[in-house]
């Protein structure tokens, strides 16, 4: 069989207001914080991490901290992040809720063979939610504002405007062996969206690919999106992948260890930044899964350092 990502790993985007950033995706969205630490190449940005219940791999929706303005929108992006809930019930109590704070929210429909809605958080970070059907497991937090029936239960489908396929979809399907699947229209009119599948497929594995050669580039700001993570069971297939990277001679970072799961970082040919991360060990390699995201979190290399990071990040609350 041949080597295989299982799925969507996590989503990184760019916040300039993590104060209301975090109140919107725990208070709002009924999230769990799992991870409050910094950015490890830029240890002046908070890097908050937020996941189900069990801090489940897939379910992580992440932001750095940057004192930036707002993206420009357009292509050579990531351009809108999925987060699914279980049913087609819990879509209806969410745009009862998101309109109770006053989200606007666009209208149920089926959006590649998923029905969803879309919205935007405050700083425009361009979200949907998509009923999965209850397909997989879900791992509810217990003291989040949200019934555990209707919380979310992670990420997918990602959806990815290119001006022109071609190169991407080699990379896909001939470097990181996903299989071509349906196509659908944009909602927003702007062309067909190809779907390529991971794994098991399902919305959790999959990656949805805009072509849209009528908008100019886009330039990342506050309500970005800076990367999407793919999964890898643990370090060997990582290992696999970093020598199947440089057997296509594709330029990769080479494998980084972010303490919390290992990383291969990489530009598709449209420049959209790919990682493929470990599922493991996880957020509770330095704090127990009762307390995750209580206190500030440094991986060893940089704890000799926390004093000096303390004393330059902002109260989040």
């Amino acid at each position: 069989m041949s080597l295989q990502l299982t799925g969507i790993h996590h989503l990184t985007a760019i916040t300039a207001n993590a104060p209301g950033n975090l109140h919107f995706y725990t208070k709002v969205l009924g999230l769990r914080l799992v991870k409050k630490t910094v950015n490890q190449d830029d240890t002046s940005a908070y890097h908050l991490f937020y996941a189900d219940g069990e801090a489940t791999p897939g379910t992580d929706l992440t932001f750095f901290d940057w004192p930036v303005g707002r993206e420009r929108r357009g292509t050579h992006s990531i351009a809108r992040t999925s987060l699914r809930v279980g049913s087609p019930e819990s879509l209806a109590w969410w745009k009862q809720r998101l309109a109770g704070e006053n989200i606007v929210t666009g209208k149920i429909g089926d959006m590649g063979d998923y029905p969803s809605f879309d919205f935007e958080d405050p700083e425009g970070q361009r979200l949907r939610l998509v009923s999965d059907g209850g397909r997989g497991g879900s791992h509810p937090w217990a003291q989040s504002p949200v019934p555990a029936e209707h919380q979310i239960r992670g990420l997918g489908p990602i959806v990815v405007s290119v001006p022109d396929i071609t190169n991407t979809e080699a990379v896909l399907t001939m470097v990181m062996n996903m299989r071509k699947g349906r196509d659908y229209a944009s909602p927003d009119g702007e062309g067909q969206v190809h779907v390529f599948e991971m794994g098991a497929g399902g919305p959790a594995a999959e990656l949805h690919v805009a072509v849209q050669p009528g908008l100019a580039p886009a330039r990342q700001g506050a309500g970005a999106v800076h990367h999407v993570a793919f999964r890898a069971p643990d370090q060997e297939t990582l290992h696999q992948w970093t020598a199947r990277l440089a057997e296509f001679r594709l330029p990769s970072s080479g494998e980084v260890e972010r303490y919390y799961f290992r990383s291969l970082y990489f530009r598709e040919p449209n420049g959209v930044l790919f990682e493929i991360a470990t599922d493991g060990p996880g957020f509770t390699a330095d704090e127990p899964l009762e307390t995750l995201g209580e206190s500030l979190a440094l991986p060893p290399f940089l704890e000799p350092k926390r004093a000096s990071i303390e004393a330059g990040l902002k109260p989040l609350k």
